[in-house]
């Protein structure tokens, strides 16, 4: 785990001298291998509606795409979904986001470059649920598994910047309470749970961006839209935009070269919104912290 000193004061959102990912395919069409031949990308929670849609954004956009779901019928699934009208190639790896081991076998398997880590898996079950490690299922799924991933991908991401990271939050956000991340002390209600969630997310957003500064690294968060999918039922949301509109915020943050110089920030319909849970840098620091203590249990 990175470890990030705290500022001094609250510092301004940092801006990255990074090149656009056309550039990336540009200087690497000669090479030999299909990994190098495409800027490649790593799309979490890849069954889902919002993870699909980015997935095919991405294979749009040149992109070389693995999924990451959670069973090989869904992989496969996805992969048939996909590959037909697909410009560069599609693949798919299983793992238990909710679980530190499989994520760092997950990073221990990945061969070759990395140029967009997208963070998109998410779960809201509607009773307090626990993950093989013990822990709460949605924090476990939501946040650490997002942290856990920056941390376990950081060297491949280094060694193939300019590279990115798109953390999927939400304008749902709020009521985080340092002192009860899996709600022992409130009533599970998975509401106020997916809330504190998303944002843990956007402020482990800018503490990354902290440390991925001198990386040659972006990282970013986004809403990505209100989209019917299992999570919006399951918070008795209907949904009322597209998969592909949901996606549209994740890939601009992942693609665009607007955006290639921002980092530690927050967008919602590809515009940056201020977010004030990033705002406050002891707070931001701490979270950090205590994430990193549960991998040190």
């Amino acid at each position: 785990m990175f470890a990030l000193a705290a500022p001094s004061a609250p510092a301004a959102k940092k801006t990255m001298e990074v090149s656009t990912f056309a550039s990336i395919h540009l200087i690497n069409v000669n090479m030999k291998t299909m990994d190098e031949t495409y800027p490649v990308a790593l799309v979490t929670g890849g069954a889902g509606a919002i993870g699909q849609a980015i997935a095919e954004g991405l294979l749009k956009k040149g992109f070389a795409v693995t999924v990451v779901v959670r069973s090989d019928s869904q992989g496969k699934r996805v992969v048939s979904a996909l590959e037909t009208n697909a410009s560069a190639p599609i693949s798919y790896k299983t793992c238990d986001l909710s679980v530190h081991r499989d994520i760092l076998a997950l990073a221990d398997s990945w061969s070759g470059p990395l140029h967009v880590l997208v963070n998109n898996a998410a779960t809201c079950p509607r009773q307090r649920t626990l993950n093989a490690e013990g822990i709460e299922m949605q924090f476990a799924t939501n946040v650490l598994a997002y942290f856990r991933m920056m941390n376990a991908f950081a060297d491949v991401l280094t060694q193939s910047a300019p590279a990115r990271i798109v953390n999927v939050a939400s304008y749902w956000a709020g009521g985080l309470r340092l002192d009860d991340l899996e709600f022992t002390k409130r009533p599970y209600d998975n509401d106020s749970v997916y809330r504190q969630s998303k944002q843990a997310d956007r402020m482990l957003s800018r503490a990354f961006a902290m440390h991925f500064d001198a990386h040659g690294i972006t990282v970013n968060a986004c809403h990505p839209g209100d989209v019917r999918s299992k999570v919006s039922r399951d918070l008795g949301f209907g949904g009322h935009e597209s998969p592909a509109q949901g996606a549209a915020t994740p890939l601009y943050l992942a693609t665009s070269s607007d955006v290639a110089r921002t980092s530690g920030a927050y967008f919602a319909h590809q515009r940056q919104e201020r977010c004030q849970f990033s705002e406050d840098m002891a707070q931001v620091m701490e979270l950090y912290a205590v994430c990193g203590r549960y991998d040190r249990k």
